[in-house]
């Protein structure tokens, strides 16, 4: 194991190639220490996280863009406690010893992903706290079901763009344009929804050449939101923090704008990928899910053990020298959070094989203070969209082979270039005006009838406080296991709650063949809002 880097930053190496040299695509560097970006780490990141694990242990040193020497925190508990001890770990870029002495340039490619913002995810302490307080409050009033609505109807609209043609590339036509759809209709700017927008969002996080001007573009599409939104206010998330008491300005509110933006759409865009991905190339994985054995929300949760949408994030920057992972770090380094590493940790997860739905420790969101504040608007984008698509295409198949499929990648993650899929043409179906983002205003003595469901008998094998597994049989026709009913509830805007009759009671195990998919399809619509 080694403790501190080979060489530091600013030191005598020799002449260190650009960044866009071919040189660069070695996967080794100066002092052997092994570059995070390059063919080798794009092509097998997993690969490289078990090289790394064996050399270093849970804190490795590697290489950015350039050469610039940083942390990569590879272990669960080695990366939990960097982020949840802003203390010893800063969120402030600019205590970067790499920059302060020049070794890192303004113009870096990853210079988007690293300069300091005035924004949340780059402040610590009171300047974090209000900042974030705006974000979360703003975040309470988005209408989760209006969410799911909206979710549903953009869905079946991008269907229907494709239904007619019996081909589709998942990636380009569906997962990379569903996110950005919702995302830019919750922000309150669904008209500056188009291709551009899409392809500045991918660019910006992937160390490019032109990810300086595809940051700028977002940027200024999000300024004149803002600017239009003091003048004219609506319902939506950019006059929520607009109006926020914490009094941000226009800046504050369009670079958070930003953040909320690329954050939300690169990880759901990779999540909805990877989801559609490993239901046309796993039989088992497809199998479970088709078969009732697995929900759509549990499918997602072991997606983001296994293939998290961001693999890493970066960064944190120690405030004095500290030790972690039995590595020496010194003031001023950069360290890396490692998510799927962490995801993959022996010590957590010894058998990669196991089943893990139900089980929300890993760390695809972060955590600490600084955890994604939007992850169930992400839960929500994908669960309502793999579920609206397959319910339209259940027939459909991976049109070319495993081994053609591709990713490009960067510090930050990996996606899928194309997932092209066959299936049976057919018509487009109707689809409705979205609803209203926020909340409405309901009087108090409205009330909702929602379905609970209430277990008389644990389930063996399942982790405490998991959702139950769904197995041949169950009630409000979810594939349900022995011991579970549904009832149906009224909750009323207090929270209090009047348990009513039991709304189908127990289903008998023999069932007519027809009978699970059309209460499979009245679930589903229950839990896409319609």
């Amino acid at each position: 194991m080694t403790t501190p880097f080979h060489y530091e930053p600013g030191a005598a190496q020799g002449p260190v190639p650009p960044p866009e040299c071919p040189a660069h695509g070695l996967g080794t560097g100066p002092g052997g220490l092994r570059r995070l970006y390059g063919p080798e780490a794009e092509r097998d990141p997993h690969g490289l996280y078990d090289k790394l694990r064996a050399e270093h242990g849970s804190v490795a040193p590697v290489l950015l863009h350039g050469d610039v020497p940083v942390w990569l925190v590879l272990g669960h508990s080695e990366n939990l406690h960097m982020t949840r001890t802003p203390s010893q770990f800063s969120r402030d870029s600019r205590r970067w010893r790499a920059l302060q002495d020049g070794t890192v340039a303004p113009d870096h490619p990853l210079a988007p992903i690293f300069t300091w913002q005035p924004v949340c995810v780059f402040a610590d302490g009171a300047t974090h706290e209000r900042q974030r307080g705006a974000v979360t409050d703003s975040m309470g009033r988005i209408d989760t079901r209006g969410v799911r609505r909206h979710v549903n109807r953009y869905s079946n609209r991008l269907v229907n763009d494709f239904c007619q043609e019996g081909r589709v590339d998942l990636v380009s036509q569906f997962a990379e344009r569903l996110p950005m759809m919702v995302m830019c209709a919750i922000l309150g700017m669904p008209e500056e929804y188009n291709d551009r927008m899409v392809r500045a969002a991918r660019d910006m996080t992937r160390g490019t050449a032109t990810a300086i001007a595809s940051n700028a573009y977002v940027l200024d599409v999000l300024t004149r939101l803002v600017q239009r939104r003091r003048r004219e206010p609506a319902d939506d998330f950019a006059t929520w923090l607009v109006d926020h008491p914490a009094g941000m300005n226009d800046r504050e509110v369009s670079e958070h704008l930003r953040l909320i933006l690329i954050a939300s759409y690169e990880a759901t865009a990779n999540l909805i990928a990877n989801v559609l991905r490993m239901v046309l190339t796993d039989p088992r994985f497809r199998a479970r899910l088709s078969g009732g054995h697995m929900t759509v929300p549990e499918a997602v949760e072991q997606i983001l053990w296994d293939e998290p949408p961001f693999t890493a994030v970066f960064g944190r920057w120690a405030v004095g020298d500290t030790e972690l992972g039995g590595q020496q770090i010194k003031a001023g380094d950069a360290l890396i959070v490692g998510i799927a590493p962490a995801n993959t940790d022996p010590v957590v997860r010894p058998d990669l094989n196991a089943d893990m739905e139900g089980n929300r420790a890993h760390l695809a969101f972060s955590g600490g203070p600084h955890e994604c504040p939007g992850q169930d608007i992400g839960r929500a984008i994908a669960d309502v969209g793999v579920d609206a698509l397959l319910m339209r295409l259940p027939d459909l198949e991976l049109a070319v082979d495993e081994s053609e499929l591709s990713w490009i990648g960067n510090i930050l993650g990996r996606h899928l270039v194309e997932l092209p899929a066959d299936f049976a043409a057919r018509e487009p179906q109707d689809d409705k005006e979205p609803p209203s983002m926020g909340k409405p205003n309901l009087p108090r003595q409205d009330r909702e009838v929602q379905p609970t469901v209430r277990r008389t008998a644990p389930t063996p094998g399942r982790p405490p406080g998991a959702a139950p597994a769904p197995a041949s049989t169950g009630a409000m026709g979810v594939p349900g296991v022995p011991g579970v009913t549904s009832t149906a509830t009224v909750t009323d805007e207090s929270g209090g709650t009047s348990a009513g009759q039991s709304a189908a009671g127990r289903i008998p195990q023999q069932r007519s063949e027809t009978a699970p998919a059309r209460l499979w399809r009245a679930v589903s619509r229950w839990w896409s809002g319609n």
